[in-house]
């Protein structure tokens, strides 16, 4: 255990960074219990992972905005999804730039589908930063405050190491049936 957590203290600033590019809740929320442990710096953490998730919203909506005809076949298997995402765009406006910050699956379509609806950069760049402060703050906090029930969870499960892997699996389960049923028509 030691090991371990001495690497992550080694490297988690720099997977941090590399998972908040892709817009990784689970590895912010690690990273805010990491920080109540002790292993990495909680500001250190929230700035790294709020820069990142930024840049990595950016990118993506660089590529849907200059770069449509490459993309475009890494997209034909979601169109119900981009349809989806293109929904909510239009139902909540600027608020579905902090609303897609929480949604597994559409996450990375929404800059997408913003892009490609000639949103402004400059304007979605403005939305975003406060939408990436207040995902990243969120989750990382929360995990933070919950770092002491988070730990003693991780210490009950040493008594049961089986229960992690079926909870993850009812848990992708559920995510996985809950989307699949949310996007298909009625």
């Amino acid at each position: 255990m030691e090991d371990t957590l001495t690497s992550l203290s080694t490297w988690g600033y720099l997977a941090l960074a590399f998972f908040s590019f892709g817009g990784s809740l689970v590895f912010t929320a690690a990273a805010g219990v990491l920080s109540y442990m002790g292993e990495m710096n909680l500001y250190i953490s929230l700035a790294i992972g709020i820069f990142f998730n930024f840049i990595g919203d950016m990118f993506l909506f660089y590529l849907g905005k200059y770069q449509k005809n490459e993309i475009k076949p890494y997209f034909e298997k979601h169109k119900r999804k981009i349809a989806l995402s293109t929904l909510i765009l239009r139902k909540y406006g600027v608020w579905a730039i902090f609303i897609q910050k929480f949604l597994y699956g559409i996450k990375t379509l929404v800059p997408i589908s913003m892009a490609l609806s000639r949103y402004d950069f400059k304007k979605f760049g403005f939305y975003n930063v406060f939408a990436s402060i207040f995902f990243v703050t969120v989750i990382m906090l929360s995990a933070f405050y919950a770092g002491d029930t988070i730990k003693s969870l991780f210490e009950a499960f040493k008594a049961y190491p089986w229960v992690p892997f079926v909870v993850l699996a009812v848990l992708l389960g559920a995510i996985w049936y809950g989307m699949e049923h949310l996007t298909k028509k009625r």
